[in-house]
């Protein structure tokens, strides 16, 4: 018997692997980002406490503190997903199948979380008003 012969060539595992690269990239950015909101509320004390104004710092801290920790493992959870994902496409790919997308989309799902932490975050800027 001969060898089943690869149904794609070097250019469809090269473009899927550059996929999966900008997955994490996105997924180092979200995990970046979550950091710097994580760290905002000790930012917000310390510069009250130059200034010497009084402002409300555990509950904002802590609110940035949930925050920046969601935004963090987003970003966890989007490169093990790309990570999931490649390794699928690639041995779709073997095995002569078309790689097919699935039912939700890794983008649409991480812009709807995006969504959704965006909006908890325009309601907190807008508490603190």
């Amino acid at each position: 018997m001969t060898e089943p012969q690869k149904t794609y060539d070097a250019n469809t595992a090269m473009a899927a692997e550059r996929t999966m690269l900008a997955w994490i990239r996105t997924g180092l950015a979200l995990m970046g980002f979550g950091f710097v909101v994580a760290k905002f509320g000790l930012f917000l004390r310390k510069l009250a406490e130059l200034r010497d104004v009084h402002i409300k710092v555990s509950t904002n801290q802590s609110l940035s503190v949930w925050i920046g920790v969601a935004l963090v493992l987003l970003g966890v959870a989007v490169n093990i997903a790309a990570a999931i994902r490649f390794l699928g496409t690639i041995r779709s790919l073997e095995s002569g199948r078309p790689a097919s997308p699935t039912r939700w989309q890794l983008a649409v799902v991480v812009a709807m979380v995006m969504a959704v932490i965006g909006i908890g975050i325009a309601v907190y800027l807008f508490k603190l008003k």
